[in-house]
C-alpha cells in the first residue's frame, strides 16, 4: 500500500487550536495533546460558570437589598417579606431593579416598602 501523505489538513487542525489556547503559559500552549486537554477544559469551564454567574448575580442583589432594607431604623422590614409583599401587590420589580433602587436611591425604595405595608 503506497503511503497517503495527510498534509496541511493537520496543519491547520493544530493552528487552529493552537490559536484558541495562544495565551496560556508553558507546555498548555505548545505541546498538541495538551492543547486540546486545556481547549476542552477551558471550554467546560466557560459553560459551567456562565451558570454560575447568574446565580452569583441574584445572591448580589438579595445581600444589596437585605442591607439597605435592614439598615434603616425607620422601616422594620426583612427581605423576605419585601419580596412576598411585591409578588401578592403584583408589582413587577425583579430584583435586579430593586437592588439598584436601593443602592442609587435609598428613599425611592423606602416609599415602595411603605405604600406596600400600608395596603
Amino acid at each position: 500500500m503506497t503511503r497517503i501523505k495527510r498534509g496541511y489538513i493537520a496543519r491547520k487542525r493544530r493552528t487552529k487550536i493552537r490559536l484558541f489556547v495562544s495565551s496560556f503559559r508553558g507546555a498548555h500552549s505548545r505541546l498538541t495533546r495538551t492543547i486540546t486537554q486545556q481547549k476542552m477544559k477551558a471550554l467546560v469551564s466557560a459553560h459551567r460558570d456562565r451558570d454560575r454567574k447568574k446565580r452569583d448575580f441574584r445572591g448580589l442583589w438579595i445581600s444589596r437589598i437585605n442591607a439597605v432594607i435592614r439598615g434603616n431604623k425607620k422601616v422594620s422590614y426583612i427581605y423576605s417579606n419585601l419580596i412576598h409583599s411585591l409578588y401578592t401587590r403584583q408589582l413587577l420589580l425583579n430584583r435586579k431593579i430593586v437592588a439598584q433602587i436601593a443602592i442609587l436611591k435609598e428613599n425611592c425604595l423606602f416609599m415602595i416598602a411603605n405604600n406596600i405595608i400600608k395596603t
